[in-house]
C-alpha cells in the first residue's frame, strides 16, 4: 500500500513539475535596467514601447523601451534593448556632471546664489550669498513636499565641477539640475540704486545781557552751534527665475520695494516674489 501511495505522490510531482516548467517555458521575461523581472506575455512591441500582459491577468501594460535591459521570449530569443545602471559604488566615479534620472531630480529645489548689482555694477560676492541663505530660510518653512538643498551643499557641488561664477553662462539649466541633482532651479539678482541723499542740519544760539543798576548794557556774552548729517537712501528691486531640469522656464517675475531704505535691505520684495512664485506653500 505505502508503495502505491509512494507511486502516485511522485507521479502527481512530476506532472506539477512538468507543468510549472511547461508554463515558465510559455513565458516572456522582460528584465528591465532598474534589475526587476516580468514574466507574462509581450503582445506588442513598438519605436518606443512594449506592451505586456503578466501571466494569469488579463491587464495590458505600456512599459518604455528606454526602461528594458532585454526581452527573454518563450522561444528563447533574447532581445537587447539598453544598459543595465551601474551599482552606486561604481557610480561614484562619475563625472560629477552626469546626467540623473528625473526619479532622482523629483521635488527637489536648489537655489543658486543670487546675482548682486549696485548702480548696474557688479557688487560683493558676499551679498548675493546672504540673499541665497535668505531665500533658503523663507522657502524652507514653506515647501512642504520638496526636499531643498542647502546653500552650502549647492555651492561645493557647483564649485566641484568647475561652474564658477565667471563659467555659470556656460552651462544650461538643465546640464545645472543634474549637476546638483534636482528639479526646480531658483536663480535671483538683486538691484540697488543710489537716490537722493536726505540731509538734516539745525542750530542755535544762546545769548546773555548783564546790566547794571541803572539798566544800561554792561556786557554781552553768547554761543552759537550747528549739526547737520546726510542719508544715503536705496531704491532696491528683486527678480526671481524658476527652471525645470527640461530648461523650462515656469517663474520670471522681478518687484520694487514700495519705500526707498538707508540699509539696502531687498526682504520685502524677495518675499513678496517668493510667496507667488510655484514652489511656495503656505
Amino acid at each position: 500500500m505505502k508503495t502505491i501511495y509512494l507511486f502516485i505522490f511522485t507521479t502527481l510531482l512530476s506532472f506539477s513539475v512538468f507543468a510549472q516548467n511547461r508554463l515558465a517555458s510559455n513565458q516572456d521575461v522582460i528584465q528591465k535596467t532598474s534589475g526587476e523581472e516580468l514574466k507574462g506575455k509581450v503582445t506588442k512591441i513598438t519605436d518606443s514601447d512594449v506592451t505586456f500582459i503578466y501571466s494569469g491577468e488579463t491587464l495590458e501594460y505600456t512599459i518604455k523601451k528606454s526602461d528594458i535591459l532585454k526581452i527573454t521570449h518563450s522561444s528563447g530569443r533574447i532581445e537587447v534593448f539598453g544598459q543595465a545602471n551601474p551599482p552606486a559604488e561604481s557610480r561614484k566615479s562619475d563625472q560629477v556632471a552626469m546626467s540623473a534620472t528625473p526619479a532622482d531630480h523629483h521635488n527637489k529645489i536648489a537655489i543658486l546664489p543670487f546675482t548682486y548689482l549696485i548702480d548696474n555694477q557688479p557688487g560683493a560676492d558676499q551679498v548675493g550669498y546672504k540673499a541665497q541663505e535668505d531665500t533658503f530660510a523663507f522657502l524652507a518653512k514653506h515647501s512642504a513636499g520638496y526636499t531643498i538643498l542647502d546653500p552650502r551643499t549647492t555651492n561645493a557641488k557647483l564649485t566641484q565641477a568647475g561652474v564658477t561664477k565667471d563659467k555659470l553662462m556656460g552651462f544650461t539649466m538643465k546640464e545645472i539640475c543634474d549637476i546638483l541633482g534636482v528639479e526646480y532651479i531658483i536663480d535671483g539678482a538683486v538691484l540697488q540704486t543710489k537716490g537722493a541723499q536726505t540731509s538734516y542740519s539745525s542750530g542755535s544760539s544762546d545769548a546773555k545781557v548783564k546790566r547794571d543798576g541803572d539798566s544800561k548794557v554792561k556786557g554781552v556774552s553768547g554761543s552759537n552751534s550747528s549739526y547737520s548729517s546726510a542719508e544715503q537712501r536705496y531704491e532696491v528691486s528683486v527678480s526671481l527665475h524658476i527652471y525645470m531640469d527640461n530648461n523650462a522656464s515656469i517663474y520670471n517675475q522681478s518687484h520694487k520695494a514700495f519705500f526707498t531704505n538707508t540699509d539696502g535691505s531687498y526682504s520685502s520684495p524677495l518675499e513678496y516674489l517668493i510667496k507667488r512664485s510655484p514652489l511656495y506653500r503656505k
